[in-house]
């Protein structure tokens, strides 16, 4: 059998495009606003293990293609459809956010490199869960955050109902998880669920200077930040304190807090190398 022409071959799930040490990689459904199936998850996990393992990407950005960043699931996905046949079973959900979702969620809470969100469209339901969980958000002002679940009878997932309450407390996450409004971006960076809105036309631009300055920075400090910010939340006031003497002993042995200290006092750039 002939291998498909170029002009045939299907187009790539998820694309990846590097820039000295940042990895932009954009979900590439445009046509289904880059709602999830179960290849997009393969392919997206599998790029994210692969940057987790490549020494010269510091940085990972991750946008959409076309007017959406991510629809959230593609409910015709046959892992989640349900068969509307008289007698018919009812699909494990529960099974999909297990085999997809989670390790997903793991994957960006968990990589190696800071993670930043380039929100250019809408991102609904688990698309808004997945923007949320990356470490830094930045949305075009055309962009907004639904929390859609509720309007199809499902509870926020792929790690909602963890990070709601503690981005925007509470009363502002119930509103949200049960009305399913709308939030423009502008509105979710003045309740602080986003770091920054961006004019639409910058957004690239800014995803990637900011990407960019990320990459400079001592990488491994960054992610010690990361975690222990996010293990703060669960602990009292003096395992907290344990926890960061831990984390700081680690940084100080590492290269990068000497050559922090070294740059500082010869008054010139840092070059980190830790990762």
């Amino acid at each position: 059998m002939n291998a498909p022409s170029p002009s045939t071959a299907a187009a790539p799930l998820v694309l990846s495009h590097q820039d000295g040490a940042v990895l932009t990689l954009t979900l590439n459904r445009p046509a289904a606003l880059n709602s999830f199936t179960s290849a997009l998850h393969d392919a997206l996990l599998a790029a994210l293990d692969a940057a987790a393992l490549d020494p010269e990407v510091r940085c990972v950005v991750l946008t959409g293609a076309g007017r959406a960043f991510c629809a959230g699931q593609d409910l015709a996905d046959p892992a989640v459809a349900p068969d509307l046949t008289p007698g018919a079973g009812a699909k494990d959900l529960g099974l999909v956010v297990e085999r997809w979702y989670a390790p997903l969620c793991q994957r960006l809470r968990s990589m190696p490199v800071p993670v930043l969100a380039a929100v250019n469209g809408v991102a609904a339901g688990a698309g808004a869960s997945v923007a949320l969980g990356c470490d830094i958000v930045l949305a075009a002002r055309s962009a907004s955050f639904i929390q859609a679940f509720s309007k199809i009878g499902l509870l926020p997932d792929s790690g909602g109902t963890w990070l709601l309450p503690r981005l925007v407390g509470r009363a502002r996450a119930l509103g949200l998880a049960l009305l399913g409004d709308k939030l423009p971006a502008e509105e979710a960076q003045r309740i602080g669920l986003i770091w920054q809105c961006v004019e639409d036309a910058e957004l690239a631009a800014s995803a990637q200077a900011l990407a960019q300055r990320l990459a400079t920075m001592p990488t491994k400090a960054l992610v010690s930040i990361r975690s222990a910010l996010d293990e703060a939340l669960l602990l009292d006031w003096p395992a907290a304190l344990a926890r960061e003497a831990e984390q700081q002993r680690a940084l100080g042995f590492a290269p990068d807090y000497r050559e922090g200290v070294q740059a500082f006092g010869e008054k010139r750039a840092p070059r980190f190398s830790d990762r």
